[in-house]
C-alpha cells in the first residue's frame, strides 16, 4: 500500500450523524454466543472455552480464553446485521465481579484489535523487533512477559468490517451506519453490555483501551454506555490516540506543523524521554507559533522558522527554507535519510526501508513499519484463533486492516478534519469525578505526535485533580510496544493506573 493510502487507512490510524433513531437499531441484538441456539447460514461459530496457564515471575497465572462473537440485529424486524468477533481472557481462581475488566479496541478505523492483542497486552505475542520487522518474518508467537491479565481480565474486540467480525446482509445502508462515528459507538457500546451482563460482570470495574482511532472511539464510547445502555466506565487507556483530527490531519491548522517539531527533534536526536525535547517544546508552543502567525509575508519571521526548524529536524536547511519552515511527516520521513537512499516510517521514525524510487523528486511507498506487520499479524492471528482458542472459523481470513472501510468512514457533517474527541473527554470528566485517563505516546511517532494530544489536553480545566488525565512519552512509534522497554513501562503504567483508582 502507497503511504497516503496508509495513512488514510490506519489514523485517518491509526485516522453524517447516525440516522434519526439508529442508537435503537442494535438494542436488544447481540447474544452471549449462539451455543445450542439459532445458526446463520454465513454467521460465525459458537463459543469456543479454552484454559490455559502463564507464568510471570516464576507466578503461574491460570485463564480462561473464549473466541466467538456477539450478534447484531435489527430493533424492529430482528434480522441478523453483523456477528461480532470478541477474544476474552478472564484470571481463574478470582473474585470475577469485582475484577477489573478491560475493552480493548484498535483504530484504523477498520482495524483489527490483534495489533494490541498480539503486540502489547495479551497473554499471546508476536515476537517482533525493528531488525525482524519483514511480511516473510517468522511467526513465533510466545507468552508475552508484559502481558496485563495479572491486573485485569481483557475482551478483544473486532468491529464490523475488522477482524474475524462479519457482515450478515448485503443492505448497504447498514454498513453506512456502522462505518459512522455515531453509528460504531452505539453499535459496539451495545456489544459491550450484552457481553457484561452475559458474563455476570456489570459490577466490574470497567476500563476502555484504544489505540489510534481506537483512542477516539473509546471517548465517544462513554456517553454511548451511560446514557444508552447505564453502564459507567471508570478509565480510558488510550494509547497513540488522534483526539482532534484537525491538529494531525488539517493542512489549514496552525498547530499542526507544531505538533510535528517534538517528534523530528526526538528522532534526530534518538531521544528516549520528553526531558531531552524540552527545549523543542517550548519553542513549538511559543516562537514559532508566533511567527507562524505572522504569516508568509513577513521574510525575518520565514527565516526564523526555517533555522530553528532546521536545527531540530536536521534537514536540508535551503529545503526547509523552500517549505517556509513548514515541514509536514511526510517531506520529512523522505528527506531526513534521503542520502542513504532510505524512506522512514511515519509510524517510527526510528524504522526505515529502502526508497523504491530513490532518484524520483516525489514518491509514495508502502511504510516499513505498518506495512510489514499486517501479514505477519494478521497470519498469527488466524494460527492462534485455530490453535490455541480452538475457535473453529475455518478458511475465514483475519482482516487487520480494511481500507476500503477506512475510506467510506463517515465523520459527519464537518468532515474528518473537524471531528474531535477532547469536548466529549471534558464533559464526561466533568460529569463522573471517578473518571480518569492515560494517555500513552511514541516519541518517534509522525501519524500521532504526541505533542497534539499535549496541545489538546492542555486545554482540559484542572477538574479538580489535574492527575486525573496523565500523558506519558516513550521510546517508540505509533506501536511503541514493539520496544520491549517501552513495552513494560505501558505494562506498568497501566497496572497502577487501574489498581490505584
Amino acid at each position: 500500500m502507497a503511504l497516503r493510502q496508509a495513512l488514510a487507512a490506519l489514523l485517518v490510524l491509526c485516522l453524517a450523524a447516525a440516522p434519526s433513531g439508529a442508537e435503537e437499531a442494535h438494542k436488544g441484538a447481540p447474544e452471549e454466543s449462539r451455543k445450542g441456539g439459532e445458526e446463520h447460514p454465513r454467521g460465525l461459530p459458537a463459543e469456543a472455552v479454552t484454559n490455559h496457564v502463564l507464568t510471570l515471575d516464576g507466578e503461574k497465572i491460570g485463564f480462561t480464553a473464549r473466541a466467538g462473537a456477539l450478534r447484531l440485529r435489527d430493533a424492529q424486524s430482528e434480522a441478523p446485521q453483523a456477528d461480532v468477533a470478541y477474544v476474552s481472557y478472564e484470571r481463574s481462581g478470582v473474585d470475577a465481579a469485582t475484577r477489573p475488566v478491560t475493552f480493548v479496541f484498535n483504530g484504523g478505523p477498520g482495524a483489527g484489535s490483534v495489533w494490541l492483542g498480539l503486540g502489547a497486552l495479551s497473554p499471546f505475542r508476536l515476537r517482533v523487533t525493528r531488525e525482524t520487522l519483514a511480511p516473510s518474518m517468522p511467526l513465533t508467537v510466545v507468552d508475552n512477559a508484559e502481558s496485563w491479565i495479572p491486573f485485569t481480565d481483557l475482551v478483544l474486540i473486532d468491529p464490523p468490517g475488522a477482524g474475524f467480525s462479519k457482515f450478515l446482509t448485503d443492505s448497504d445502508d447498514v454498513r453506512k451506519r456502522f462505518f459512522s462515528v455515531e453509528g460504531d459507538a452505539n453499535a459496539l457500546a451495545v456489544v459491550l453490555r450484552k457481553w457484561l451482563t452475559a458474563r455476570g460482570r456489570l459490577g466490574s470495574p470497567k476500563f476502555l483501551a484504544g489505540e489510534s482511532y481506537g483512542g477516539f472511539r473509546v471517548v465517544k464510547l462513554l456517553e454511548a454506555l451511560r446514557a444508552r445502555e447505564n453502564i459507567g466506565v471508570r478509565g480510558l487507556l488510550l494509547i497513540s490516540p488522534v483526539l482532534d483530527f484537525g491538529l494531525v490531519t488539517s493542512d489549514r491548522h496552525p498547530l499542526r506543523n507544531a505538533a510535528l517539531l517534538p517528534s523530528f527533534a526526538a528522532i534526530a536526536r534518538k531521544a528516549n524521554d520528553r526531558a531531552a525535547l524540552a527545549d523543542v517544546e517550548a519553542y513549538a508552543a511559543g516562537d514559532y507559533v508566533v511567527d507562524y502567525l505572522r504569516g508568509e509575508r513577513d521574510a525575518q519571521a520565514l527565516a526564523r522558522m526555517s533555522a530553528k526548524v532546521s536545527a531540530f529536524s536536521g534537514l536540508d536547511p535551503a529545503l526547509v527554507a523552500r517549505l517556509g519552515g513548514r515541514v509536514d511527516a511526510k517531506t520529512f520521513a523522505r528527506e531526513r535519510a534521503r542520502d542513504t537512499s532510505r524512506v522512514l516510517s511515519v509510524y517510527d521514525g526510528a524504522a526505515a526501508g529502502f526508497d523504491p524510487a530513490p532518484f524520483a523528486p516525489d514518491v509514495d511507498w508502502a511504510d516499513p513499519v505498518l506495512e510489514s506487520w499486517r501479514a505477519p499479524l494478521g497470519a498469527a492471528m488466524t494460527r492462534l484463533t485455530l490453535e490455541k482458542l480452538a475457535w473453529p472459523i475455518g478458511d475465514a481470513r483475519y482482516v487487520v486492516l480494511n481500507s476500503d472501510l477506512s475510506h467510506r468512514w463517515d465523520y459527519g457533517h464537518a468532515g474528518r478534519a473537524s471531528a474531535e474527541a477532547v469536548s466529549d473527554l471534558r464533559a464526561a470528566l466533568a460529569l463522573d469525578p471517578n473518571l480518569k485517563a492515560l494517555v500513552t505516546h511514541g516519541l518517534y511517532d509522525l501519524v500521532t505526535p504526541y505533542f497534539a494530544s499535549k496541545l489538546a489536553l492542555d486545554q482540559l480545566p484542572a477538574f479538580g485533580d489535574p492527575s486525573r488525565v496523565r500523558l506519558i512519552a516513550l521510546p517508540g512509534g505509533h506501536m511503541p510496544y514493539i520496544e520491549d522497554d517501552s513495552r513494560r513501562a505501558m505494562r506498568d503504567a497501566a497496572r497502577a493506573f487501574i489498581e490505584h483508582p
